[in-house]
């Protein structure tokens, strides 16, 4: 029996139909990439070469022209081209439907209007796959005819567009910037072609850029235009499948107000949260390699008002564009991701203050008026808190580096291509579905935007200070050895775990989780976390974290129910003075103003739930909640918080399962070896490494490690080393090194002690540590770990301390009694690691090194030390070396050789390298010109002792 034969349409059945408006944002948004990715493209390949002119180059100039960008170079031309050339499909079918549009019977106008902007089309066409190199006076005809022609089609659409079209005021502000930055873009021009002042062509080059954004966005406008236009794709024989443009089954009509819960726009939602998250964390981190060399204010930390950008969403045309577009914002955030491109770190934070501006710009977007679709706003929220999660495990996964962040690249383990391409999908395929209506604000006369923004900024600061990296929360309670709390491996887990229950609660226990007893359950692990120790305060951190997640939702819906500008932009603001006086707690000494917050992380974390709080109360003043719509709405609503359980639920256990293997994998390590125990040789080392961000503000745990294991270094004292802040991007610096390597680790004195951190790292078992503040009245703090080791069975003390600064020196003098009295109080061999800021022999180098103390210099006749020394006591000392920092960081590492169960020599006599076994030698690695510009300096060889 043969096949039945097919069904086909009845003529005229429609196929597809398409909204013209879509032709409108196609055309801006392939537009906008073809002059984005060109610029971001030559900005990091060909960054000095596309700014240089004829005249003057990098630094004198220092941002590309349009023509620099698109012109000749691999691959940005081509990026160019093949972007201008999918925007040519959307481009003739825009000229003709404002053709349809304005056509009139006996009207020549509309006539022109269309001739005009074919031509103007074909001529764009011809300028851009025709370059100056190609044929130079093609090129030009080509680009005069584009701009000539643009004079007419501006001119006659403005008079063509109806008066009561909103398109008609878009029209007139676009064109007159267009025509008006002619004025100054001519000028600057004159100044740089003729009278050949530096910097002019930089100034022209933005005006340049300036009248291609106005001329994208004066067609833009016919999105309004458009709307009322249909394009359909008709079967007019009947020759189609019918079966496959079969009406479906009517659904239920009450479910059509849950538009956008799909399993896919979830997806989005998590990727583009995972961007915006990567982009935010970076910023303060940027921002902190400038004060960091400047020793104090430097001026870059202004970029943290980009996160303000919501604020521009007053102006009326930003906030119609982004929403209608709300590509643009994300496509914009993605700049922050792409900066790794930008190896000038000037550069490089100006282009993640520009993402970070637009990423607070996508985000208000997506939640204004989001109470218009029910249930929308828990599903965008949702996604956004398991954004946070994912980016959480990948810095797990990453050693407390996320690896799309601009201080990564390929060579320190970045994935930032991978984090671009991601990020454009999840941009490109954004939706905003609730863009009609939307009336400025919908909130009654009793929610305050100002209270839903300030929880708006107190959440987003608690989320990144907090559980933006599984580690913070332990380190809040971190006391040494022997262990009394979590760790971060295999602990972190617990934090992920208690995470994804956070969101999931927040889901299904809305009406709870936005109650003032969950704010008090939620304040109280607050409490817990900052006043106990060890595993209880851990617990209450968790407490607080779960309840962080669980509120995402009812934060996020009661601010978008205002103008974004309103509450978005205010707590963008709030989150900037939070993020001050984060950093205030512990920089006072180097700041305006210091001492009002000095060591009062008590004061910040109420600062953040009483924001918090002020955004519950704000929730709770909403008239009818979405609790209440949704007891009321019967079972399609019951479906739908089901379908957005089911979403999270799977997409939770993904990660979940990701995050134990990662665990899994970190965990099973063998345990440290010393490099030469046949010697009972323990070779130790200082080094102040600078926050881990090098000269050149990338990452610098991979070069670090590579030094340490070439030096073959036992036992390391890191300074400045506490990375757990907003402003260091909550890292640990010894996870990495000490995984690879094989060490036991001590993280030193936690975030909530307020200093900049010393730690310590050991091949041997470390039997105990405890944490010492030194006395510090005025200065910083000075922070300082005691350990004992296990070193071949015998017990050896090391002490890891960093000194206060040079302007404070009595804090100096009362910390160098300090430390003596910690060094006179060991009875066993001790060796002391430091950075004292004293000259040999003099000052308070006589209190450390004492009868007093006990100690004894490694090396006394090296005077050429300012910070950093190396003590011992009761252990033979054989060696000791200085080796070049490389761009590492700005100081030195220095390094001493001891061997265990031969009597202390402090004879400071000087033998040959001959005459010491080779197992206690240092390695030849380093001599001469050594290795990636490491080797033994100011004596250019190491020295040995009997």
């Amino acid at each position: 029996m043969g096949n039945p034969s097919p069904k086909y349409s009845k003529p005229g059945q429609v196929l597809v139909k398409i909204n013209g408006s879509w032709i409108s944002n196609a055309h801006t948004l392939f537009a906008s990439l073809a002059f984005i990715g060109a610029l971001i493209t030559g900005i990091a390949l060909h960054y000095k070469k596309i700014v240089q002119n004829e005249h003057y180059g990098f630094p004198d100039e220092w941002f590309p022209s349009v023509s620099a960008t698109i012109g000749d170079r691999y691959p940005e031309r081509s990026v160019f081209m093949i972007f201008i050339a999918i925007t040519s499909g959307p481009r003739f079918l825009l000229v003709g439907l404002f053709y349809l549009l304005a056509a009139k019977p006996n009207s020549i106008r509309p006539k022109v209007l269309l001739v005009t902007g074919l031509l103007r089309t074909i001529s764009c066409g011809g300028w851009t796959y025709v370059t100056s190199t190609d044929d130079h006076d093609w090129h030009d005809i080509f680009m005069i005819t584009y701009l000539v022609l643009t004079l007419p089609w501006t001119i006659i659409g403005i008079s063509l567009t109806h008066s009561d079209s909103k398109s008609l005021f878009y029209r007139k502000v676009f064109a007159s910037c267009f025509f008006g930055t002619l004025v100054p873009l001519i000028y600057f021009f004159i100044q740089h072609k003729v009278h050949k002042i530096a910097g002019a062509y930089t100034i022209y080059a933005f005006f340049e850029w300036s009248l291609c954004i106005f001329d994208v966005a004066f067609d833009a406008a016919t999105f309004y235009d458009f709307q009322a236009l249909e394009l359909r794709i008709v079967d007019v024989k009947g020759v189609t499948d019918a079966t496959q443009y079969a009406a479906p089954t009517k659904a239920n009509p009450a479910l059509k107000k849950f538009q956008g819960i799909s399993f896919f726009s979830f997806l989005v939602g998590v990727i583009n949260s995972f961007i915006f998250w990567s982009v935010l964390t970076s910023l303060p981190l940027l921002i902190w390699y400038f004060p960091l060399w400047y020793m104090g204010i430097s001026g870059y930390e202004a970029f943290l008002l980009s996160i303000v950008a919501p604020v521009l969403l007053c102006i009326g045309p930003f906030l119609t564009l982004f929403s209608t577009v709300p590509q643009l914002a994300y496509l914009g955030t993605i700049i922050g991701v792409a900066s790794f491109w930008a190896h000038k770190p000037e550069l490089r934070l100006e282009l993640v203050g520009i993402g970070s501006g637009f990423a607070f710009i996508a985000l208000a977007v997506q939640f204004w008026n989001i109470s218009s679709k029910p249930l929308l706003g828990l599903h965008r929220a949702t996604a956004f808190s398991i954004g946070l999660l994912a980016s959480s495990i990948a810095k797990y996964a990453f050693y407390t580096n996320n690896p799309i962040w601009p201080i990564m690249h390929k060579e320190n383990g970045g994935w930032n291509v991978t984090g671009i391409v991601i990020g454009v999908i999840g941009a490109v395929l954004v939706t905003r579905p609730q863009i009609r209506p939307s009336p400025a604000s919908t909130a009654t006369s009793k929610e305050s935007a100002l209270a839903a923004g300030a929880g708006f900024g107190g959440l987003i600061f608690a989320l990144h200070t907090l559980l933006s990296d599984s580690t913070t929360i332990m380190l809040w309670g971190w006391e040494g050895f022997p262990v009394r709390g979590p760790l971060a491996v295999p602990h972190g887990l617990i934090t992920f775990a208690v995470m994804a229950f956070g969101i999931y609660i927040g889901i299904t226990r809305r009406a709870s989780t936005g109650s003032w007893p969950a704010y008090f359950l939620g304040s109280a692990g607050a409490f817990v976390m900052y006043t106990c120790p060890g595993w209880i305060g851990y617990i209450g951190g968790m407490i607080l974290a779960g309840y962080l997640m669980s509120i995402v939702p009812v934060i996020l819906e009661s601010a978008g129910r205002h103008h974004p500008a309103a509450s978005f932009g205010f707590g963008a603001f709030v989150l900037v003075l939070l993020y001050l006086a984060h950093v205030w707690i512990v920089a006072y000494a180097f700041v305006p103003g210091g001492p009002l917050l000095r060591e009062r992380s008590d004061i910040v974390l109420i600062l953040q739930q009483v924001a918090i709080g002020l955004g519950i109360f704000s929730y709770r003043r909403i008239k009818v909640s979405a609790n209440t719509a949704i007891s009321q709405s019967g079972s399609s609503v019951t479906a739908a918080l089901t379908s957005i359980a089911s979403q999270a639920f799977k997409t939770l256990t993904v990660l979940l399962a990701i995050s134990a293997a990662i665990t899994f994998k970190r965990f099973h390590r063998d345990a440290p070896k010393p490099y030469h125990p046949e010697e009972k040789l323990m070779t130790a080392a200082i080094w102040t490494v600078h926050f881990g961000l090098d000269n050149d503000m990338w990452a610098s745990e991979g070069r670090m490690r590579d030094v340490i294991n070439e030096l073959e270094i036992d036992v390391i004292g890191f300074l400045e080393s506490d990375t757990q802040r907003a402003i260091m991007g909550h890292r640990d610096l010894t996870q990495q090194i000490a995984e690879e390597l094989g060490y036991y680790s001590d993280f030193g004195p936690g975030p909530n002690k307020h200093t900049w951190g010393c730690a310590l790292l050991s091949k041997f078992p470390i039997l105990n540590s405890t944490h010492h503040l030194l006395p510090s009245p005025v200065g910083e703090l000075a922070p300082a770990i005691h350990a004992t080791l296990d070193v071949y069975g015998q017990p050896v003390d090391v002490v890891v301390f960093h000194s206060g600064q040079e302007e404070d020196p009595e804090d100096r003098r009362l910390q160098s009694l300090g430390v003596a009295d910690i060094m006179h109080g060991s009875s066993n061999p001790l060796v002391l690691l430091s950075y004292l800021v004293t000259k040999p022999l003099e000052g308070n180098y006589n209190t450390y090194v004492s009868e007093h103390s006990g100690m004894h210099d490694v090396d006394p006749s090296d005077w050429d030390r300012w910070c950093q020394y190396i003590l011992y006591k009761n252990i033979k000392r054989t060696g000791y070396a200085r080796v070049s920092r490389s761009t590492i960081t700005d100081t030195e590492i220095q390094v001493g050789k001891f061997v265990v169960g031969e009597p202390e020599n402090t004879s400071n006599k000087q033998i040959p390298e001959s005459q010491v076994p080779e197992g206690r030698r240092f390695p030849a690695l380093f001599r001469g010109d050594g290795v990636r510009g490491h080797r033994y300096h100011v004596f250019d060889e190491p020295r040995y002792f009997e």
